[in-house]
């Protein structure tokens, strides 16, 4: 085999790895873009299970569910068992979000 041919089997080997590394990037392009979208809907589910209380005046409360797009003020969430202690708080009044309904999840 002569050297050019040698040559041209290079260049054409180089030629497909460089699509098969082009086909591999896109593939990692795509898999981190799902996963990001996997890990925005676990999130969004993970404060959907959850509540958030909205400071107001005069002792009053408002009560959201976690995702709830009201308000987005800084809060750490809160599981159901709180949200039962805070209901049975005589010193909060607490309003339900008329918006996202967050009493659904408290019944049962």
């Amino acid at each position: 085999m002569s050297t050019s041919e040698r040559l041209a089997k290079q260049r054409t080997l180089e030629e497909w790895l460089v699509w098969q590394l082009n086909q591999t990037r896109q593939t990692i392009r795509t898999l981190e873009a799902q996963e990001e979208r996997e890990r925005k809907q676990a999130e969004r589910a993970w404060a959907e299970a959850r509540w958030k209380l909205e400071p107001a005046r005069d002792r009053r409360t408002v009560l959201h569910r976690g995702g709830c797009g009201i308000w987005k003020g800084e809060t750490a969430f809160l599981e159901r068992g709180e949200v039962l202690l805070a209901l049975e708080d005589d010193s909060l009044v607490v309003e339900m979000c008329g918006v996202c309904n967050p009493e659904s999840g408290l019944r049962g």
